[in-house]
């Protein structure tokens, strides 16, 4: 039974193309809507209607169904999706076709999307959203940083206005960490969100170098990796021994 919030996907471009085009990926698409507007990159945040089928033609999945569009960011999703949707414009629709190994290969999902299954999408892009950036340095921040007695550097590159945290307190902070090699492993910048924790409830690092910043403020953190993750290391993204970077923005505290 059709749900009364159904909507259709929008008209095509009398135009577009009845071929596949495959990248070197493997991945296959054709636009079928020429948009207007920008092209997202895999940082950015996108605002789509998409309808997800199977090579028998059964429905695993659709926003069209639904009723309403759905936001996330490019970067959170399959491969075959970070890919695919760089290839249309703001305002366009897209067909992709999605190998396994750029979907979800041979776990599959659940009990909608089988092992090694081939993935076929329409998507419209409605909207794109740029990650939100850090915000301004002060123009006198200093250049060089300084070591505390745990052996933590920071540098204070905005100052706020507000009271510093204790280590008791919840704070709600905006961040992006990366390796020695400038590797981003974490950022809230690109989920577009900030982010609220206790203080005492993270590396030791963060819960001694959020205390040196006031609210509104904004630091630069070098962890040592005592005071980070260690010898373990955080397994995917944050290797054994690593010194950790981050900009963090002070937002609240609670």
């Amino acid at each position: 039974m059709s749900n009364a919030a159904d909507v259709e996907p929008g008209p095509q471009d009398p135009d577009a193309p009845t071929e596949f085009t495959a990248t070197d990926s493997g991945l296959k698409y054709r636009v079928l809507r020429k948009g207007d507007g920008a092209k997202p990159t895999a940082d950015d945040k996108v605002t789509v209607h998409y309808k997800g089928w199977l090579d028998d033609e059964t429905v695993f999945d659709s926003s069209y169904e639904r009723g309403e569009p759905i936001s996330f960011p490019l970067s959170g999703v399959i491969a075959g999706w970070t890919e695919g949707m760089q290839l249309v414009s703001e305002g366009g629709m897209i067909e992709l076709e999605i190998p396994s190994e750029l979907g979800y290969g041979a776990r599959g999902a659940g009990k909608d999307v089988p092992p090694n299954a081939t993935l076929h999408f329409i998507v419209e892009l409605q909207k794109v959203t740029p990650p939100p950036k850090p915000g301004p340095v002060d123009e006198d921040a200093p250049e060089e940083f300084t070591t505390t007695d745990s052996g933590l550097k920071y540098r204070i590159l905005r100052k706020g206005t507000g009271e510093k945290p204790e280590r008791s307190d919840k704070v709600t902070v905006h961040y992006k960490g990366w390796l020695d090699d400038e590797t981003v492993f974490d950022s809230s910048y690109q989920r577009g969100e900030t982010i609220s924790f206790p203080l005492n409830r993270v590396i030791p690092g963060w819960t001694e170098g959020m205390q040196l910043v006031s609210e509104g403020g904004m630091i630069e953190l070098e962890i040592p990796s005592e005071l980070g993750y260690g010898a373990a290391g955080s397994p995917g993204s944050i290797p054994p021994n690593a010194t950790l970077h981050f900009i963090v923005e002070l937002f609240e505290i609670k």
